[in-house]
């Protein structure tokens, strides 16, 4: 009886070792850190807000332990860069940096705002001066700013902020580091000396090993189609093609009578450029508006008030003020932590983009109203005669040369005339004809009338 409860108690601790030993793997299973990584590995613009965004929206979702970056960039917009900065230093997540080779200029930015950092062998970190497109620096006020923002980011994740505005102004000397002259960029052994590398590492695994995390489970960003046509539409270089496909629309538009292909393309423009700014919280409902009320105001003044004043104007500046401000990450009508680079930036994206189309358009009309165009082949030039089966509409037409009438419309330059009471498709020679002008037939070509101020 005794040998029988000895046995009984031998299993009943064999079972509960079983149990506490599944228990242990269990709960180690449930402990282990889970890692959220994506890269930075492009130039800072808009799409790589966008991912960053993305990833925050992750990582939180899924109650990641840490976010890693794999970052390798040579910088590039700094109001992105300063959106993702505030994303990082507001995280309730630590947020890692890994920089594989560099870290330059908004990515130095970018990197200090991290809770901790490591770098590969022989890369680099710093070299933050705000630059123009072709490389050259910015007026002080630029660097001033930026300045400032790499000095409140550093004193925010505890490095040294002088040498952290150093990356930015060369007139900052620090001794044993930088003399006057040069900014500061640092290798990955004087990012250690100074602090501005927590160690170095070739690996993300080697990173791990050196923190001690042995057991992680690692998530990669996975970017899903939207995503990609969102980071492909909020380009800088898309925006400022969609903007030239929206202004030459709306150009050609006003040159031709009725509703056509320019209008479509004016509006496709309209929906891919502002759809993915909407999207991300960029442009708002009212800003929008702001575009589409300029667009009415202007043809309002295009085609009921004579010349062009106050509502073209106001409308001009209000396109260019909808356009502009849908590319800006502010709320309502407060401006506040908006870099005023990227509020510039923004600016000459939309006045170069618009230049251009209308510059484009105007030489394309020249081109396609004058005698011999591009599209002389597909065009019927010559002249034909009725004994050749002209049709006596046609030869009407041609009986209009010479005779003078009204412009029934405006002729931008396209529109209708009015000779004896009768109307007629026309298109002037050069300029516009306001309504009611009296004009001249000077030709006929392709089913309209060629006319010109008499």
């Amino acid at each position: 009886m005794k040998s029988n409860k000895l046995i009984i108690f031998l299993f009943l601790c064999l079972m509960t070792g079983i149990a506490g030993d599944i228990n242990a793997q269990v709960s180690n299973r449930k402990k282990a850190t889970l890692i959220y990584k994506f890269d930075i590995k492009e130039e800072i613009a808009p799409p790589v807000w966008h991912k960053t965004r993305k990833a925050f929206a992750e990582a939180r979702l899924m109650k990641a332990d840490v976010i890693l970056i794999h970052m390798n960039t040579y910088g590039g917009m700094l109001e992105s860069a300063d959106s993702i900065r505030t994303a990082i230093l507001q995280s309730g997540i630590p947020v890692w940096v890994f920089i594989d080779n560099n870290a330059a200029s908004a990515g130095a930015l970018i990197s200090i705002a991290c809770d901790s950092i490591y770098m590969r062998a022989g890369a680099n970190i710093g070299a933050a001066t705000v630059v123009d497109q072709s490389g050259k620096p910015l007026p002080d006020k630029y660097q001033s700013y930026m300045r400032s923002m790499m000095r409140s980011t550093a004193e925010s994740t505890g490095r040294n902020p002088d040498i952290a505005q150093g990356m930015v102004d060369s007139r900052i000397k620090i001794e044993g580091i930088s003399d006057t002259g040069r900014v500061i960029t640092l290798t990955t052994s004087e990012a250690l000396k100074y602090g501005f590398c927590n160690s170095e590492a070739s690996t993300i695994d080697e990173i791990l090993k050196i923190t001690r995390i042995n057991n992680y489970k690692i998530v990669e960003q996975e970017l899903t189609a939207t995503d990609n046509i969102i980071t492909f539409l909020t380009n800088p270089v898309v925006s400022g093609i969609l903007i030239m496909l929206i202004i030459g629309g709306i150009y050609f538009e006003l040159q031709s009578p009725g509703i056509g292909l320019p209008l479509a393309a004016a509006v496709v423009g309209a929906l891919l450029y502002f759809a993915p700014l909407y999207i991300e919280g960029l442009a708002s409902n009212w800003e929008i508006l702001v575009f589409i009320i300029g667009v009415i105001l202007v043809i309002i003044e295009l085609f009921a008030i004579p010349g062009f004043g106050v509502a073209g104007i106001s409308g001009i500046v209000l396109i260019v003020t909808g356009l502009t401000l849908s590319m800006i990450d502010n709320v309502g009508f407060d401006f506040t932590g908006v870099p005023l680079k990227g509020v510039v930036v923004s600016f000459f994206i939309v006045i170069i983009a618009s230049f251009t189309s209308l510059v484009s358009s105007f030489l394309l009309t020249k081109k396609l109203f004058a005698g011999h165009t591009m599209f002389g082949d597909l065009a019927l030039l010559s002249t034909q005669q009725s004994d050749e089966g002209f049709k006596a509409a046609d030869v009407h037409y041609n009986e209009m040369v010479g005779k003078s009438g009204n412009a029934y419309t405006i002729l931008r330059p396209a529109g209708k005339i009015e000779i004896d009471g009768e109307v007629f498709d026309a298109v002037a020679d050069s300029g516009y004809i306001e309504k009611g002008e009296k004009v001249v037939v000077r030709g006929y070509e392709n089913a309209q009338l060629i006319v010109r101020k008499d």
